[in-house]
């Protein structure tokens, strides 16, 4: 799979996941392993709990502003760490476009080394902005439909600048949805039915861009049904926690081995679209209004408007999103793609490697 000036030689890219679930042990290793490891830029502030290296300004044991919730010396030295487990392999960083800060994450990306830039959750028009004065940094926007992918290559004219590749991602992914929530469930918004019309838009703005399938992928039956589509590869998110090398905690990957189909479910979110989780008792507290309060301090994503929208679906993203990280199963949010249910082991990144391409 080659993508921009990289190649990767197995066509799996690990999603990213914040915060803290795919850092430098989980990405590093996936790249190591021949796939393209992603690094989760969200709640790089979190990462001072691991490093005596970084100076976080903390309010409430929670990252203070965007500045501290998207740490760029923590970021560095995630980097710096990922680099010391998979050397000059290609290295991946997945930047939210409703982050504040986006501009200036993107540029800290291209400054620690980052050799490749993905960014979803919404649309990022403006993304080579940030990345002029790094012409080898290899841009990839997620999409949900050929007219999104229409109207940021349109944008992108003026940069003279073409994606270097495309994910395209159904509706079965964890965490955030490209999707209104009723839309999720209807069928032409399934993955295989938005691959197609994504493919034949791509062929509009270059030949050969490399389009990935993402969302509900699980095993070499998915790969292969979705290369044989005419896509160069996938994304892979879910599965990932399940691996000894996955930053996450053991709580954290407890609770995807405990959930059942019933379990995962797509709820409301700050940032204004539809998200799957594992529902826990964070759910059920929202709905007694016994959650812990909403008080915005890490100012994490723009469409929550400085806690606004937190305090209308009853709870803060990066606040709940590090409690889980720090393993809190009573207030954590714990996001996870539609077939988490389906996880039952801890593997090495290296088994799972082997077993989604050699069909184990």
């Amino acid at each position: 799979m080659k993508i921009g000036k990289y190649e990767i030689e197995k066509p799996i890219i690990q999603g990213g996941m914040g915060v803290g679930i795919s850092w430098d042990q989980l990405a590093g290793s996936v790249a190591k392993e021949g796939g393209l490891g992603v690094i989760s830029s969200v709640g790089t502030g979190y990462y001072k709990n691991k490093s005596e290296n970084v100076n976080v300004v903390m309010k409430k044991d929670k990252p203070k502003d965007a500045l501290n919730f998207y740490s760029r010396e923590s970021f560095f030295e995630i980097v710096e760490n990922a680099r010391k487990i998979c050397g000059d392999a290609p290295l991946a960083c997945n930047i939210l476009y409703a982050c504040n800060d986006y501009g200036r994450m993107v540029k800290d990306a291209c400054e620690a080394g980052i050799d490749i830039i993905i960014t979803g959750a919404g649309l990022p028009t403006n993304m080579p902005e940030f990345t002029k004065d790094y012409p080898d940094v290899a841009l990839i926007p997620i999409v949900s439909s050929a007219r999104a992918l229409k109207l940021i290559c349109k944008k992108w004219k003026k940069y003279n600048k073409v994606p270097d590749a495309i994910i395209v991602e159904g509706p079965l992914s964890g965490g955030h949805q490209g999707f209104k929530y009723e839309d999720c469930f209807k069928e032409e918004s399934q993955l295989e039915n938005i691959v197609p019309p994504v493919i034949e838009e791509a062929k509009n703005w270059g030949e050969n861009i490399p389009i990935i399938a993402a969302g509900g992928i699980w095993d070499k039956n998915d790969i292969d049904k979705f290369i044989a589509m005419g896509c160069t590869g996938v994304q892979m998110a879910t599965r990932f926690i399940a691996t000894v090398e996955c930053d996450a905690g053991d709580i954290f990957k407890d609770v995807l081995l405990n959930a059942k189909e019933e379990d995962i479910k797509l709820g409301k979110s700050p940032v204004g679209l539809p998200a799957r989780r594992i529902v826990t008792n964070l759910q059920f507290s929202i709905e007694n209004n016994t959650a812990p309060k909403v008080q915005c301090i890490s100012n994490c994503v723009a469409p929550c408007n400085r806690g606004v929208e937190a305090k209308a679906v009853g709870y803060c993203i990066a606040d709940r999103l590090g409690a889980a990280y720090q393993g809190d199963v009573d207030t954590g949010l714990f996001f996870t793609g539609s077939n988490g249910y389906k996880v039952k082991e801890i593997i090495s990144v290296k088994e799972l490697m082997g077993k989604l391409t050699n069909g184990e």
